[in-house]
This record gives C-alpha cells, structure tokens and sequence, in this order.
C-alpha cells in the first residue's frame, strides 16, 4: 500500500460513525497494510507513562502493561526524537516487547527489527507509533517517508479519535446530569427554608458563612428535619451554583455497587459492565455531591471516598488510572457519628474529613413559630395541585397544629398538611374555599375516647403560643367585621397597615 492508499483509508475511517476502539484497530490495520510486521502498537502518553490503545501481535500481557519511560529506553528514544527512528539489529538497547510477541511461540526469542515513531500535534506528543519484527531485515525496503507519512496519519487519527471520545464523554455526562436533575426535581416538593423563628433564623446565619467557603459540610438532624434542603441552599449560594447538584442516597446503595454508584466502572469490570460508565464524582465535577445518610455508607468503600475528599482522587472500578476531580461533598445524617465510630461501624477519619463545618438542623418542635407558615405552605402547594379553591386553616386546626410535638418534623407537618385538605376538601365545589379543621388534622394520632371515656389532658401550651392564639382569633374577628377588609381592621386595632400585615403572616393568616 502507497502514501495515498493509506491516506485515502484513514481518512475514510475518520468520517464513519465508530466506537474507540475500532477506530484505532482499524488504524493499526491500514498501518501493517504499509509496514508489514509481527507487531504493531499504538500507545497513549499520560505524563512519563505509555500505554497501549491498541496492539496487534502482541500477547495479553503484552497488551495490558503499562510501560514507564525511564525503564524502556527504546520508547525513551522514539518519544525524545523529532522523525520516525529505526534501530541496528545490533542495538544492545533492550526492546520492551521481547518475549511478547505472538509470532515468538517459546517466548525465547529476541525482537530483531524495531522501528517507531512519535505521534505529535502542534509540537506536542499525543502517543508512539512502534512496529517490530523478528526478521532483522524486515523494515529494510521500507521507504522513510511512508513510515513519516504513517506517523502522521496515526497523529491525526489518534486526535482525532480523542476529540470525539471528549464530546461522547462530554454527552454522556450531561445526560447523566439532566436525568439526575430530573429525579430530583420529580421527588423533591418545594425547596426553599421556610421560617421565621430564631432557631431558623440562626441556621440561615450559618448557611449564609459555609456556603462560599468550598468546606465539605456535615448536616445533621433527625429524619424529616430538612437536611436536603439545607444542602441545596448551600449549593445556591456557593460559587458552584451555576454547576450540577447531585444527589447520592447512602442507604440504597448495596454494598455490591455502591462504588462502581460513587466512582464509576470500566467495561468488563464485573458481571453486567457491558460499557465505561462514569460514577457520581465524575458526573459531578466543578459541581456539589450531597451524600444523604452518609451513614449508611459500607464501610469497605469508605477508604475510597477518604481518598475522594482528601485528594480530589477516584479511581474507576476495574481500572488503574487515578482521575483528578473537583467536586465539593455535603453529607447528611441522622446517625450519632462519633458513636459509629466506636462501634466500629464508620472510619474516624472519614468522619473527621467530613465534619469540617458540621451544621445541625433543628427539630420542628424547636421551632414552634415557624409551624403555622410551613402548613400555611404546604396547604397552597397541595392547593394547586389538587385545584382546589383558597385553602385555610380555622382556629381550632392552629391550636392542633401547635399543640401536637412533630416527631417527623417537617416531612411529617408536610404530609398531614396534604391529607388535611384532602379530608376537609371533600363535598366543596372547586371554585368554593375549603376550610382545614382540627378534625380533620391528625385523624387516627390518637384514639378515640368514646362514650363516658374522659379525654386525656392536653399537654401544656407555652405562653406565647397563647398569646399568638390570642391575636390570631382577634384579628380574624375584626378582618371578617370589615367584609376583610385589612385596612379597615388595622384601623379598628390601633395598628399601622403593613405592621397588622406583617403580624398576619408571622401567624400564619395570611401568605408571603
């Protein structure tokens, strides 16, 4: 095969739709069509280190060695010069694949013919080119400029085939980006810190601190707490904002595939790795990775993501190449951490690489203020959902709400709150308010006394709940005594306009 024979099925190559690896099989092909061999490799440059992309006539561990230049002087050679480079059979230079060849049979033998080149683009080198022989005159009738142009092709081809793996790679990514977005918003509902009290006021002081900070963040709080929503503030705030948020659940990934979930796999890595896939960290690069129940996490993969956050290091499962990212980890949990670690069950200094700013998330009971804006929240959201007309709570379903401890905290008040209206919603004409009652709050919490049964004692109310019951049931006297008109009713309490609309939200009567 000539120069443009050559040229002509290279470039037919580079315009067909194929996978990596037959582009580059293919190119080894065209290559001994015009340099008849025993061996023909194609390597990678990654630092100081080669590695074969593809091989043709070299054994399996001819093929899967990684080759270190200061060990191999021949590839030293070819890699340091500016034109294809031929060696004496003579040369005492030892050759790095003898005794790899298929043709050698015993394994005995040493390469007689060697000849390479180097692979470079705009003055840089992308990879070597490298022929061998066991006839020592094998290459002697091979012309000096077809083995140039060879190297030539080889560059542009292998470039080329990087430029295309980069989009792929690239695509993929932001596909795995935009379904995992998808999932999110799907099973998120509502993101925002809603709360007025001083407790929330506090964690928003603290969110506002961390957020442009880039430290791994550690939230903690009970189940239902809002942890996730305080990893995504700080997400929003932060300088990555712009970047992905992705969203990893600790406790549903088995052990099985939790690291291949984090830190992707190669194909062929274990049973069912039919493709390269990337993992979470990669998906997540430049961006933010919220690691929900972190605790959960099995505790043989923790010594990966240690390395994952202290050196911006993963590694792909079934690979040996160590790719850098930069992704910024918040974690959460509902776990006591530090006594994890004295049961042995979670790494010391894996909790020690994470709590670098801990932030804890109050308990709703912490937060008795904010429980009427949050239902007052959640009822507009199932109000729109369902269609409904305007959605209120009447006196009687404030006292309930304040009254009842919240052990499931805000998911447990966001649930009831779309029961609720559901109950109360029933036999209301669509255009008609419905109106969420204390019966309808909570129905089957407790049981139901019965006939001659006396109702057990309702637990204390503090003070300012009072005082807020109070204020609420006037106002709603003098608002529905002036056809709800608010002017007129902050004119009947002595109060300035937007102080009695101020108050009105803060106790959760009217919106924000």
């Amino acid at each position: 095969m000539d120069a443009l024979d050559l040229i002509r099925r290279v470039a037919v190559d580079l315009t067909r739709s194929l996978a990596t690896d037959d582009r580059y099989d293919r190119l080894l092909d065209a290559i001994r069509s015009a340099v008849p061999c025993d061996a023909a490799c194609l390597l990678t440059v990654d630092g100081d280190v080669f590695r074969p992309i593809a091989a043709y006539g070299l054994t399996p561990e001819g093929r899967s060695r990684v080759y270190v230049r200061r060990e191999h002087p021949r590839l030293d050679v070819i890699a340091g010069a500016k034109e294809p480079v031929r060696f004496a059979p003579d040369s005492n230079l030892p050759d790095p694949f003898d005794g790899l060849l298929e043709a050698d049979a015993t394994a005995l033998a040493h390469v007689h013919a060697c000849a390479g080149a180097p692979l470079t683009i705009d003055g840089e080198l992308v990879g070597l080119l490298t022929a061998d022989a066991l006839d020592p005159h094998a290459f002697d009738t091979i012309d000096d400029r077809l083995f140039a142009a060879v190297a030539t092709m080889a560059a542009a081809a292998m470039q080329t085939s990087r430029l295309i793996e980069a989009l792929e790679e690239s695509a993929e990514r932001l596909g795995l980006v935009a379904a995992d977005l998808m999932r999110s918003n799907h099973d998120r509902d509502g993101d925002a810190m809603i709360g007025t009290s001083a407790a929330m006021q506090e964690l928003n002081g603290e969110v506002v601190l961390v957020a442009p900070a880039d430290f791994t963040v550690l939230v903690t709080g009970e189940t239902g707490s809002g942890k996730e929503l305080v990893a995504r503030a700080i997400h929003a705030k932060s300088p990555r904002a712009a970047a992905p948020m992705l969203y990893v659940n600790c406790a549903a990934l088995p052990e099985s595939i939790a690291e291949s979930e984090l830190f992707g796999h190669v194909r062929g890595a274990f049973t069912g790795a039919e493709r390269d896939r990337a993992g979470k960290f990669e998906v997540a690069d430049g961006g933010t990775l919220f690691l929900d129940e972190i605790g959960e996490l099995p505790l043989a993969v923790q010594p990966k993501l240690l390395r994952a956050l202290q050196e911006g290091e993963i590694q792909r499962v079934g690979e040996d190449v160590l790719r850098r990212v930069d992704v910024r980890v918040v974690a959460a949990t509902n776990r006591d951490l530090p006594a994890e670690v004295r049961a042995g069950r979670f790494r010391s200094d894996l909790f020690h690489r994470l709590n670098v700013y801990p932030i804890a998330v109050p308990p709703l009971r912490a937060r008795p203020d904010d429980i009427l804006l949050l239902a007052g929240h959640f009822l507009d959201r199932i109000r729109l959902k369902l269609g409904l007309g305007a959605v209120r709570l009447d006196a009687s379903a404030r006292e309930r709400l304040i009254a009842h401890d919240w052990p499931g905290n805000v998911r447990e008040l966001q649930n009831e709150m779309h029961r609720a209206a559901l109950r109360a919603s029933r036999g209301v004409p669509r255009t008609e308010p419905v109106i969420v009652r204390a019966g309808d709050i909570l129905a089957g919490a407790g049981p139901d006394p019965g006939p001659g049964r006396e109702v057990e004692t309702a637990p204390p109310v503090p003070l300012r709940a009072q005082v807020e019951r109070f204020q609420r049931r006037v106002i709603e006297e003098r608002v529905r005594a002036n056809d709800g008109n608010w002017a007129a009713a902050a004119r009947d309490l002595g109060l300035h306009r937007s102080n009695l609309y101020h108050l009105a939200q803060r106790l959760g009567l009217r919106g924000s």
